[in-house]
């Protein structure tokens, strides 16, 4: 029950920033939903669905997954490189798992908070979709995966430039090729294939049939989980080689 130590200070500072994290977790789902829900998707149905309705899904998976991962990549890295803060875990009696599972569950209640705002904004935008069971284990899911990527990164990148440069490359074109604003039928077999192998890819595609009714894609969901499980061990393995 180490971990509890970990996370009961990732609650803390939770705690004391929530109104900070809130009202930053608005600002991209508002200019999204605006401008794809109400601007450019207005009159427009995609899948026998309106526009608003099919992208809602969307930003709440690549809005989890900014939120899980910076929560916990961008702080792992400030505290790894400037504040030398993260050296107390290492030198503490606390496993190396217990240190990751603190983190990423700190990172997972932030993806929590802001797939929530995003529920709430796309209700007063007159979005139609439920909130289901299955969509419920797609948001854990997905803030699981992604926070445990940030600790993985957090651990791997040493400068902020670096992980600026991660960002740029991976997570930014994430959330606009993974079927967040379009339907992968729309793009040539090859292309959807491609991106297919990016893990966002798969929440959307989990969020969208669970929110609007459809099968859900299980193999879509395994990949989720299997992402999440690989990224979670990797960081655990990066932890123990730190503190040796």
């Amino acid at each position: 029950m180490d971990f509890l130590v970990v996370f009961e200070r990732e609650l803390l500072t939770f705690r004391r920033r929530f109104w900070r994290y809130f009202f930053a977790g608005m600002v991209n789902p508002l200019l999204l939903l605006t401008a794809f829900g109400w601007g450019l998707g207005r009159g427009i149905e995609l899948e026998g669905v309106s526009y608003l309705n099919y992208v809602v899904p969307g930003i709440i998976a690549l809005s989890t997954m900014n939120a899980s991962f910076t929560s916990v990549g961008v702080a792992l890295n400030i505290s790894r490189r400037y504040t030398k803060t993260f050296e107390n875990y290492l030198v503490a009696p606390v496993e190396a798992h217990s240190i990751v599972l603190g983190k990423v569950l700190g990172g997972v209640l932030r993806g929590l908070l802001s797939a929530a705002i995003i529920v709430v904004l796309s209700r007063l935008y007159g979005a139609e979709v439920s909130l289901s069971a299955k969509a419920l284990a797609t948001i854990l899911a997905t803030a699981f995966l992604f926070a445990s990527l940030g600790m993985l990164v957090g651990m791997l990148i040493w400068s902020h430039e670096d992980m600026n440069t991660f960002n740029a490359l991976f997570i930014t074109p994430m959330m606009f090729l993974s079927g967040t604003f379009f339907s992968l039928e729309m793009v040539p077999g090859w292309v959807a294939a491609l991106i297919k192998l990016l893990p966002l890819t798969h929440a959307s595609l989990c969020l969208r049939a669970a929110m609007l009714g459809r099968e859900f894609p299980i193999a879509s969901f395994a990949v989720l989980l299997a992402f999440g499980i690989a990224f979670f061990l990797a960081s655990i393995i990066a932890v123990r080689r730190s503190s040796q």
